[in-house]
């Protein structure tokens, strides 16, 4: 009966078109946030003095506002993909639950 299931959620188009959207958008967002953390650690390994030298007359080098840059970048990508998957993503599991109980009780009857 499980399997039964199983694979009426895989033939689902709602299925394949979440598992498509999920994954790509996840992917890009991956690469997204791995080449600003990337590229904040080969700036501090390769251009020291860049990361060193301070902002106009003050303290503050340019490293704490592009270190601080990285977390924001970080915080702001997972509220991104959190709001589409409340939405978009959440609407389609939804969907996809309802075909498979629909299914389910086609079965039994």
């Amino acid at each position: 009966m499980e399997d039964d299931i199983v694979q009426r959620v895989k033939a689902d188009p709602n299925y394949q078109k979440l598992v498509k959207a999920r994954s790509s958008y996840g992917w890009l967002l991956t690469w997204a946030v791995m080449i600003v953390y990337y590229g904040f650690t080969l700036l501090n390994a390769f251009d020291k003095q860049f990361m060193a030298s301070k902002i106009g007359a003050g303290v503050m080098s340019w490293g704490v506002p592009l270190g601080l840059f990285v977390i924001l970048f970080t915080v702001a990508v997972t509220g991104i993909y959190v709001r589409r998957a409340n939405s978009e993503f959440d609407a389609l599991t939804d969907a996809i639950q309802r075909n498979a109980a629909s299914g389910k009780d086609k079965v039994r009857a």
